[in-house]
This record gives C-alpha cells, sequence and structure tokens, in this order.
C-alpha cells in the first residue's frame, strides 16, 4: 500500500500544531513533517521537533537548491516543507502528516494530487480572537493574522474534511479517525486483498 499523505491546515491560532502532537502519541505509524522558518521560536518550541529554525540567508539558499516542496511567506517570515522530510517518511513506510499554511497546502496538493486535506476551523470567531491574543501581546500582530484569517476561513470548502476545534481531545479523536478511515479504503488496499484472495484460490 503506498504511503499516505495527510494535509492539516487552518487559519493561524486555530489549533492544528497541538492536535497534531497528541495525534502522534497515539498514531506512531505516522511521520510528523518537520517546516522550516525564519521566524524565532516561541517558547517550548524545540528545533529539529517543532520546526527547524534557519537564518534568512540559510533559507534563501535552500530556495536556490530546490530544496523545498512548497514555501511561503507567512506574517513576515518564511514557512517551507522539505522533500527530504517526505522521503524520509516513506523510506521509514510511514504515513506523513504536515502541518501547513493554506498556501502551503495549495502547493502541496497540486504537487500529490492524491493526498489527504484537512481544515481545522475555530468553534468561533470570537475563541480565534482569545486563542491569538493568549500566544501574542502585540495587538498589530494579532489584527494581521485575523485579517488574514478572515480570508482563509472562506476556503474550508476546498478541503476533504473540516474538524471543528471546540474541544481538543475530540479533535485529536476526529484526526485519528480519518487517518484510519482513508488507510481502510477499498482502493488502498487492493494489493493486499488481492494476496489474500490468491490463497484461497490455491
Amino acid at each position: 500500500m503506498r504511503n499516505l499523505v495527510f494535509i492539516i491546515t487552518g487559519p493561524s491560532g486555530v489549533g492544528k500544531s497541538t492536535i497534531i502532537k497528541l495525534l502522534l502519541n497515539s498514531l506512531p505509524d505516522v511521520h510528523f513533517s518537520v517546516s522550516y522558518t525564519t521566524r524565532p521560536p516561541r517558547p517550548n518550541e524545540e528545533n529539529g521537533v517543532d520546526y527547524y529554525f534557519v537564518s534568512q540567508d540559510e533559507f534563501e539558499s535552500m530556495i536556490k537548491k530546490d530544496k523545498f516542496i512548497e514555501w511561503a511567506e507567512v506574517h513576515g517570515f518564511l514557512y517551507g516543507t522539505s522533500y527530504s522530510e517526505i522521503e524520509k517518511a516513506f523510506t521509514e513506510g510511514k504515513d506523513l502528516i504536515l502541518d501547513v499554511d493554506i498556501q502551503g497546502a495549495g502547493a502541496i496538493k497540486r504537487k500529490i494530487t492524491d493526498a489527504v486535506t484537512v481544515f481545522v476551523l475555530p468553534p468561533s470567531w470570537e475563541a480565534l480572537k482569545e486563542r491569538l491574543y493568549l500566544r501574542e501581546n502585540n495587538k498589530e500582530v494579532v489584527e494581521k493574522r485575523l485579517k488574514r484569517a478572515k480570508e482563509e476561513l472562506k476556503e474550508w470548502k476546498n478541503f476533504d474534511y473540516v474538524i471543528i476545534n471546540d474541544n481538543l481531545k475530540r479533535a485529536v479523536t476526529e484526526l485519528s479517525s480519518i487517518i484510519l478511515a482513508e488507510r481502510s479504503k477499498r482502493k488502498r488496499r487492493e494489493e493486499t486483498i488481492k494476496e489474500i484472495l490468491s490463497e484461497i484460490e490455491e
């Protein structure tokens, strides 16, 4: 069975990263694609685990060397998904999960057309505002993120699945269910099924 690719996206502050971190505890056979970024790490973020934190020059050098399947500028910083992270997952025989912005999701989907896309929504606009203000004290920064979020939220209908993050435990369960259901689709198991049936025919 071919390795699956799951693209998780949604506005900043919606809880994508937290959902994915908790999911990985219960599904160890999924590889998380660690993105590269030029932004400084937040408290409790670890280099090589949450992101690869690199300088502007390092990132631009990687662009020139065609190291990224997608990259974009988001809120003044550069973010990118490397080909090496995808290759690492497939070499290990694991499914791949990506946490990217909506620009990145579209770029990856155009190149990996059978990728499964998941959009994470906040339970309400007020809840999203509250989460962003808890993370960031700078009102101007939050207002920019909210302005961008208004446009991003309009894109929900272009995704395969939608998770409303009003309860973290349930959101993790829903994402896990999506992955397990996609693995169980008939078209993804045809080779295994044929092997089983060939034994019967013998």
